[in-house]
């Protein structure tokens, strides 16, 4: 069984290709999609635990494909992926809700330390979530 399931979101097809299968051979559930839209529509059939999206693509790009993730899905992670190096990219990417951003061309086990990272955030905060009550108050003896 895999540890968790990621959608790789990118222009790209030979490279996420490529990345999907090099997660695959870690144990991690990997899906393509090709672009922004499709993206939106796999997602609506199966939410992944973490997305990773190229930050330039035709149509819907990587950081609208964040902001309606995150409007629908908050307790997806979403790493961004970019070919600039560039803090402005960054800001922009993390003021929307980005886990993280990981800047191409980049090694498989970096993309797989990042993912784990944001797995394990994204664990951490629906415990927190699980252990806060409805009435915004911890535990259930106030």
């Amino acid at each position: 069984m895999a540890e968790f399931k990621v959608l790789l979101v990118d222009d790209e097809r030979e490279f996420a290709d490529t990345l999907a299968k090099r997660l695959r051979k870690r144990n991690l559930e990997a899906r393509v999609a090709t672009n922004g839209e499709e993206a939106l529509r796999l997602i609506r059939e199966e939410v992944p635990d973490v997305l990773v999206a190229d930050l330039r693509m035709e149509g819907i790009d990587g950081v609208e494909v964040l902001q309606r993730v995150k409007a629908d899905h908050p307790e997806v992670e979403v790493v961004i992926l970019t070919g600039q190096i560039g803090t402005e990219v960054e800001e922009e990417a993390r003021s929307c809700g980005a886990f993280d951003c990981l800047v191409k061309p980049l090694g498989v086990e970096e993309v797989v330390g990042t993912l784990r990272k944001a797995y394990e955030n994204k664990l951490r905060r629906d415990q927190q979530h699980t252990e806060l009550g409805q009435d915004g108050n911890f535990g259930s003896n106030t």
